[in-house]
């Protein structure tokens, strides 16, 4: 009798942790969209006290050449404007800040592998987030790379200034960090951001823009063009 309740205790405490994240991230997000990672980092925001209007999720940023640009997560404070590029890996990462691809080993170094260089990545998007409205110009942007899963940094070196790379767990001290160590930002018109961002988030809803954006995707890097060899 004691075990059966205290299943029933444990299973309502899953049940109800369940809910409560799920009304969380109702608040600002669905669970279709972006990666589970990503909707990790939402939820730890909210949970930190970060108003649910000032995150902005699964973003699709209009270019000038009619192509798009995925942005994960974007926090607007009174520092400047916070963008954030999540990523998942295990194993030991190697990078440099002024190169574009970067390195993951795995099984203690018999495995390698290169991926695109997350600087260069978010720094896309901040620079395509920029060109959207003039007043972007005078207000300050900060680059944050949070790594989750076991992986470790082995060799991160000439990260430049105003981007940050971190582990999940110490995601909210940068976040602190940033908007304790810098003055505030000059913003001139907020509502015209908010309205911005917030139609960035409406373009994910869109099937055909997401559809375009994987399209330009794989044109960029041109895996459909590379015919491989029956075996």
């Amino acid at each position: 009798m004691v075990f059966i309740t205290l299943i029933i205790l444990i299973f309502e405490t899953i049940l109800f942790s369940w809910l409560q994240n799920n009304y969380l991230l109702k608040s600002v997000t669905d669970y279709h969209r972006g990666t589970e990672t990503e909707r990790k980092l939402v939820l730890k925001l909210l949970k930190s006290g970060i108003h649910f209007q000032t995150i902005f999720h699964d973003l699709y940023i209009t270019n000038a050449n009619g192509s798009y640009s995925q942005i994960d997560l974007v926090v607007p404070t009174k520092v400047g404007i916070i963008v954030f590029e999540v990523k998942k890996y295990s194993g030991w990462i190697f990078g440099n800040g002024n190169q574009p691809k970067w390195t993951q080993l795995l099984a203690y170094g018999k495995q390698r592998y290169r991926f695109y260089s997350p600087v260069f990545q978010n720094n896309k998007h901040i620079l395509d987030l920029k060109k959207q409205l003039p007043q972007f110009e005078n207000i300050p942007f900060y680059s944050v790379l949070v790594f989750y899963g076991d992986c470790v940094f082995k060799d991160i070196s000439f990260i430049p200034n105003g981007t940050f790379i971190v582990k999940q767990h110490n995601v909210l001290k940068v976040i602190k960090n940033i908007t304790n160590e810098n003055e505030p930002a000059n913003y001139i018109n907020k509502r015209e951001i908010l309205n911005l961002l917030k139609n960035a988030v409406k373009n994910g809803e869109n099937k055909d823009i997401m559809n375009k954006h994987i399209a330009n995707i794989k044109n960029r890097f041109g895996e459909h063009r590379s015919i491989a060899p029956k075996p």
